[in-house]
């Protein structure tokens, strides 16, 4: 009877995992200005292992959504990870169509996280989760003024529409958003994420 419980509760919460596959002079573009597609790669293929360590460490169900393709030969492990491909015309539109896609799946709580931040921990999105028992949102802010991570138990268009993503007032926005809803909300830690060569040198710092 315990493992049916646990074997339930896994099944209500999702982990989904939005990353961009790993192409020459598609990723991490800011931080190739400051040096080279080459570099800027290598650096977001650290990004992706760093992520799908941190994943798997988390008790729930886990996607991985792509931007261009399925790669089912790559290190996201197709045991762990179902895959799925991100639908939509800007991040608002593919944030929602994912919230959907795992409200059609039955799934209870859904926590959404790019593979940019590398100061996430499994402890963090846990309590992304526990949060939405009390709260009908949950946000993880960037030290940039955007967001890290963002829950919901039910999919909300509201909070994706209208949003000038890559803006310093993404999570300003998104909160307004929220509270003209009438919802409620929570805010995890205050992060950074990497957007520039210095964030990755300061982050690959603190690990010697």
């Amino acid at each position: 009877m315990k493992e049916k419980r646990k074997a339930e509760k896994v099944n209500d919460n999702a982990l989904a995992i939005f990353i961009k596959n790993p192409i020459l002079g598609k990723a991490k573009t800011r931080i190739a200005k400051d040096s080279s597609d080459k570099k800027a790669l290598e650096i977001y293929k650290n990004l992706l292992s760093i992520t799908r360590g941190i994943s798997e460490q988390v008790d729930c169900k886990k996607y991985v959504f792509y931007d261009q393709f399925i790669d089912e030969g790559d290190d996201w492990s197709n045991a762990n990870f179902d895959k799925k491909l991100q639908k939509g015309n800007d991040l608002g539109e593919r944030m929602l169509a994912a919230f959907i896609m795992l409200e059609n799946e039955n799934i209870k709580k859904t926590v959404l996280i790019g593979s940019d931040c590398p100061y996430i921990s499994p402890a963090l999105i846990q309590e992304a989760f526990d949060s939405l028992d009390k709260h009908d949102f949950v946000l993880g802010p960037t030290l940039d003024g955007g967001y890290y991570l963002i829950g919901m138990k039910k999919a909300s268009e509201v909070v994706f529409s209208n949003i000038e993503w890559s803006q310093e007032t993404v999570l300003e926005n998104t909160l307004e958003r929220i509270l003209e809803i009438d919802c409620s909300y929570f805010l995890l830690e205050r992060l950074n994420d990497i957007d520039h060569l210095a964030d990755w040198h300061e982050y690959s710092s603190h690990l010697n």
